[in-house]
């Protein structure tokens, strides 16, 4: 096998999530083997798309995809399966080959040793995959890609809910990797560490153009191919309007001038089409402020007493957390102790030891978003929680989120990072008393966080937060921090 053979060849792909969700048009691009390649562009744009066509989960409405004979494909998905959250952990990689594996047990220690997730004493081959956190479903899920030994590895945001210790043990397993890997993630310092090339996804020409290098240097390298495309249209745009102005004042004299004239709008039409179509950078949402409830006054949110999980036992420890208005309070701790799970007990009013004062709205962001309905349309899921239903509020936010031609479109064929967009947008609308988020940073391009890192700083109500993201954790204000490991 050579090396620079090349193992996929898109040729004038297209597809679309029906009539109006047109995502990619005439798309051409290659793969060589050993390549170690970035998948970017903005959330929604079909990047996730592309790893289903290569694995056979989509089919192109127009156009090949050459794959070359007996290629082995896996990919690490953002989200487990919900079928297969009630099987054991052995189960769950034994379901990803289509015979038995006899060795499997060891192979399954090797791989959750690569993705950092600890196994105590015990085995976890016999856990039931719905009883670990979110962020250790995380692992397991870029385990189950890895397990398979692919020749092509794709690689769907692996650094969502890893630590960075967890981070630093993939990047070594992936510059390791012999075979062929292409990579989603936001994640700028995490690319730059392995990746070669970048297959970049234009949201708006919806075609993918190839460049060499990391992924650093094609951003930079983009920003200048815009700099100069904007000052081509600025020096055209001057010359277009010269020539109007002059058709303008010979169409004024009239007689033979008027051919003049018509000359003088013809040459502006063909200027016009000089032009170069400018591709925008990813759009960044614009600044958004999450109101909170008016009325609350003295105590929101009391804590005296939380259940972790130890050695896959739940052990109840004292807190003398409470929390008013404007106050923020950090949750703590590794993955699977417990953080998760005494979130949604808080916002599902089930938490042993907390009291929440009556009347109280509660914002909650879930990790996984499971508590929208995919079946319904964006539009359902926000009307939902307003008071009043007035649609052009409802437009605004929805535009302000970059999910306004979104309105009409279910919850269960958006991007994981549009899903974390429309999460906002209920909270915007909603005007909490208490917020609850768990992870509000996995999906969401990088170039959103600083803006939703400010909203939540400038937030009045009272606020729980996990993030595993000390820099977006930084621009935080928090008062209070609940370490669950101490």
């Amino acid at each position: 096998m050579a090396k620079d053979e090349t193992i996929v060849r898109f040729e004038g792909v297209s597809f679309d999530h029906g009539p109006k969700k047109h995502l990619l048009e005439q798309v051409n691009f290659s793969v060589r083997r050993g390549a170690k390649l970035t998948l970017m562009g903005q959330n929604g744009a079909g990047k996730s798309t592309i790893f289903g066509l290569l694995t056979g989960a989509h089919a192109p409405i127009e156009g090949l995809i050459n794959v070359v004979p007996k290629l082995s494909i896996a990919t690490a998905r953002q989200v487990i399966p919900r079928e297969d959250l009630d099987l054991t952990v052995r189960d769950f990689f034994q379901k990803l080959f289509p015979e038995k594996v006899y060795d499997i047990d060891p192979r399954i220690d090797e791989v959750l040793e690569i993705v950092h997730l600890p196994q105590g004493k015990s085995k976890l081959h016999e856990r039931i995959v719905r009883s670990f956190s979110g962020g250790q479903q995380a692992r397991l899920l870029l385990a189950s890609a890895l397990i398979q030994d692919p020749d092509l590895l794709l690689l769907d945001e692996p650094t969502n809910n890893l630590d960075k210790q967890g981070i630093a043990h993939l990047i070594e397993f992936l510059k390791a990797y012999k075979k062929t890997c292409i990579v989603i993630s936001h994640d700028a310092d995490f690319l730059n560490s392995f990746t070669q090339g970048v297959l970049y996804l234009d949201a708006r020409t919806k075609k993918v153009e190839q460049y060499v290098g990391n992924y650093s240097d094609v951003v930079a390298e983009i920003a200048v191919r815009i700099e100069k495309e904007n000052r081509k249209n600025a020096l055209l745009a001057k010359e277009i309007q010269e020539k109007k102005d002059k058709a303008n004042f010979f169409a004024n004299k009239g007689g033979q001038m008027r051919m003049v004239a018509k000359r003088m709008r013809e040459k502006a039409e063909e200027l016009e089409e000089d032009k170069v179509d400018v591709r925008r950078e990813d759009k960044t949402i614009r600044s958004f402020v999450i109101g909170s409830q008016p009325e609350l006054i003295g105590d929101i949110i009391t804590i005296s007493s939380f259940k972790v999980i130890h050695e896959h036992k739940a052990t109840t420890r004292k807190a003398n957390i409470v929390l008013r208005r404007n106050q923020h309070l950090q949750l703590k701790g590794p993955n699977g102790i417990g953080k998760s799970t005494l979130l949604e007990a808080i916002a599902e009013g089930t938490a042993e030891g907390t009291t929440v004062a009556p009347g109280v709205r509660i914002g909650y962001y879930r990790q996984d978003f499971s508590n929208l309905d995919f079946n319904k349309t964006v539009r359902d899921e926000l009307e939902v929680v307003m008071e009043k239903r007035i649609e052009e509020n409802l437009r605004t936010v929805c535009g302000g989120l970059l999910i306004g031609d979104l309105i009409d479109t279910p919850i269960g064929v958006l991007s994981e990072g549009q899903k974390g967009l429309v999460a906002f947008a209920r909270l915007v609308l909603m005007r909490p008393g208490l917020l609850i988020l768990d992870e509000p940073t996995n999906h969401i391009n990088f170039r959103h966080i600083p803006v939703i890192a400010k909203a939540l700083d400038e937030y009045q109500g009272a606020m729980i937060l996990v993030s595993h993201v000390p820099e977006f954790v930084k621009q935080i204000r928090i008062d209070e921090v609940l370490d669950l490991e101490k």
